[in-house]
């Protein structure tokens, strides 16, 4: 009895000091995770509060804490201003102990961001942004690139429409990184596929007056006018060229049409029109699930980086479990060791250069006639593996 009980009392301690190092390798005796967002402007259905309310379902699904250690939540409004948002990164990194930076939807912010978070050596979980910058030219082994970007965008847009004979292409440009790096890459697809590029017009972003736009791409001759903006930009620049004849006169391609932004348009101005999206919450019953929870709390279905966010989010907590840390390169090596597989991410993998690479979806947007209720929005019509809509991997940005 005595050697039973001496066994029993060392396996205790053992685990006790187990658990004594988990819990001394978190810092500041939590795991912070801070939303950096636009709140409240043509972003805010994107990725504002819902990316909140995603991270937090998250963080309730995973059990709210880790490693024995309390999970917190910080958000601020980014105002898709750089400056704003790494003034409130550093702060946050350097000040108040946050561990991972989350939402992130314009990329001009994103990249101010990343540059302070590598800095400081924090994980970033891009859940929004679409420039394919961060895991190429601002490449960093603290990246994640979690949701999409413009390569996917235009490999399962802009290329079948290019082979199917669309060879001459106009862009209308929202006028920030974002709209740069999407009309750069979709460029070079028309070119590869044998198309041109007869011109293109850079509106600022939060444009409300597209008519001058869409005037000089009717007279551009163009067979696909490419809108590469998105949010509120995408949804008043496709009814304005809808209004002045646009539509009946050429196609008229959404690079990125998030699911908030197709409901606010009226399906005879959308409907039809193909686009790519790397979640959609109808596409099976594991997406309806978690998408019928966001819903009831969120108030509306939830958009890609919504998605992203929570997967990303909860690949990130799993990690630290298994790390046993919250340090950002014992985690960042979990990360990318261990595949993620969730309602969001299937084929999915993160690369060594922070690319999460996963299935894609080419879509049609419904015409009124399909929609059984206002929430049916898209018809899946493939399957993109992420091999195939992705880039590959540049030598310089493999970190081990």
């Amino acid at each position: 009895m005595k050697s039973m009980n001496k066994t029993l009392l060392s396996a205790a301690m053992a685990v006790a000091m187990t658990t004594s190092v988990a819990h001394a390798n978190v810092s500041d005796d939590k795991v912070k995770i801070g939303v950096l967002a636009d709140m409240g402007g043509v972003y805010a259905d994107v990725c504002g509060p819902g990316c909140v309310t995603a991270v937090e379902m998250a963080v309730e699904d995973f059990g709210g804490k880790v490693l024995g250690k309390p999970i917190e939540i910080v958000s601020a409004d980014d105002q898709n201003k750089p400056d704003v948002g790494s003034a409130k990164v550093r702060e946050w990194v350097e000040s108040q102990g946050v561990d991972v930076v989350t939402g992130l939807v314009a990329s001009s912010v994103t990249g101010a961001v990343t540059k302070v978070t590598t800095d400081n050596k924090k994980i970033a979980l891009i859940a929004a942004s679409a420039s394919n910058a961060f895991t190429t030219k601002a490449c960093s082994p603290y990246n994640a690139h979690w949701t999409y970007n413009v390569v996917a965008l235009a490999n399962g847009t802009v290329k079948p429409m290019v082979q199917s004979g669309k060879k001459k292409w106009f862009f209308i440009t929202a006028d920030y990184a974002f709209g740069h790096a999407l009309e750069g890459v979709a460029s070079k697809v028309i070119k590869s596929e044998g198309g041109e590029v007869v011109g293109a017009v850079r509106a600022p972003l939060g444009t409300t007056d597209f008519s001058s736009y869409i005037l000089q791409a009717q007279a551009s001759g163009a067979d696909v006018v490419g809108l590469a903006n998105a949010g509120a930009d995408f949804v008043n620049s496709l009814k304005t060229a809808a209004e002045f004849g646009l539509t009946e006169m050429m196609d008229v391609a959404g690079l990125l049409v998030f699911t908030p932004n197709a409901q606010a348009l009226d399906p005879a101005i959308a409907g039809g029109m193909k686009t790519t999206t790397g979640f959609y919450w109808d596409r099976d019953a594991e997406a309806r699930e978690w998408s019928a929870r966001f819903k009831e709390r969120h108030g509306k279905i939830p958009a890609m980086p919504h998605a992203g966010a929570y997967s990303a989010t909860m690949h990130y907590l799993n990690s630290v479990k298994e790390a046993g840390t919250d340090d950002s390169d014992a985690v960042m090596k979990v990360m990318k060791a261990n595949k993620p597989n969730d309602f969001f991410a299937k084929n999915a993998y993160l690369r060594a250069d922070g690319r999460m690479v996963h299935d894609m979806y080419l879509v049609n947007i419904t015409k009124e006639s399909e929609r059984k209720t206002s929430d049916n929005i898209f018809n899946i019509e493939k399957v993109i593996p992420g091999d195939q809509a992705f880039a590959p991997m540049l030598p310089e940005c493999e970190f081990k």
